[in-house]
């Protein structure tokens, strides 16, 4: 059969039109209902957008898991996934879209590595949602600056804008309360939160006085037990602006943690560890963007 230019042309157009999607583009394609697909389809054109933002990386175990949970439980679509894998990806280098202003960004610590993350608003930042299986702690494996934050130790973490905090009242009278555990009772006292955390300022108890374990201070306020008695006062070495960091040795190894360096030079303000933090032995800074602890210390590190 003798076959003209016009009839190969048209054969060539019906073979390109029915052949298989994965011949003519390699692009993720999806609905934007993820729930529509099986979890096996879910799974393929995530990873294959990721790759695709990626520059050809492989998407982080726990990263997919996160996004079928978020398809499945809480009804993402498509554009949010992409929008997410963007923002993850945009403290390596690519480039992505900045999220909406009252949002959040994912930043994440990939091989245990330091990673900067761009955030949208001015400000410091709080984490959110934690998303590694490693332990976000502030001070410990992440810290915010103004208009970004740094992950670190294998964190990995949604995170927003921090809230507003109101500015401490000048301590003109010097906020003190007595707060005492009857019969070595647990007891919560009243403590005006304006004044930041409390400090132990003189213990009148027989009964040792130790933070965390006979004393402490939470969402429910300032508490005594195990027969503490004390009386304690507002922290005049937090700084006008509150900025502090805790730092904690596990194991008696050395530990980094991020500092701020437009507060100058950190010191002790509480110690939270049996084991003594001294400065020089078990804990310093040499200048530069962290401080390092030691030897089982574990402390709060402020400005004077």
């Amino acid at each position: 059969m003798k076959l003209t230019l016009g009839s190969i042309l048209l054969a060539l157009g019906l073979w390109l039109m029915t052949a298989p999607t994965g011949a003519q583009t390699t692009r993720a394609y999806a609905p934007e209902n993820l729930r529509s697909l099986s979890y096996n389809d879910q799974v393929r054109v995530i990873s294959l957008e990721y790759s695709e933002q990626s520059n050809g990386r492989r998407i982080p175990d726990d990263q997919l898991r996160f996004y079928t949970d978020q398809v499945n439980r809480s009804n993402w679509t498509f554009s949010r996934i992409k929008q997410d894998i963007a923002q993850s990806l945009a403290g390596s280098g690519n480039v992505g879209p900045r999220p909406p202003v009252a949002g959040t960004i994912l930043c994440q610590s990939t091989d245990n590595h330091s990673q900067r993350c761009t955030t949208p608003w001015r400000g410091p930042s709080r984490l959110v949602r934690q998303l590694s299986k490693k332990s976000c702690s502030q001070g410990s494996s992440w810290a915010s600056d103004n208009g970004s934050i740094t992950v670190w130790n294998g964190c990995r973490g949604e995170f927003a804008a921090a809230r507003q905090v109101q500015p401490r009242p000048p301590i003109a009278n010097d906020h003190r309360i007595t707060c005492g555990s009857q019969d070595n009772r647990y007891q919560t006292c009243n403590w005006n939160a304006a004044y930041g955390q409390p400090q132990l300022s003189r213990q009148l108890s027989k009964s040792p006085c130790v933070s965390g374990r006979t004393w402490g201070y939470d969402s429910r306020g300032l508490w005594v037990n195990g027969g503490c008695r004390a009386e304690f006062s507002a922290r005049s070495g937090a700084g006008p602006t509150g900025y502090s960091v805790t730092c904690a040795s596990n194991d008696r190894k050395q530990t980094t943690c991020a500092w701020n360096t437009r507060y100058g030079r950190p010191r002790m303000l509480q110690q939270l560890s049996k084991t003594p933090c001294a400065e020089g032995t078990s804990w310093g800074y040499s200048g530069g963007a962290s401080l390092w602890v030691s030897g089982g210390c574990r402390a709060r590190f402020g400005v004077r």
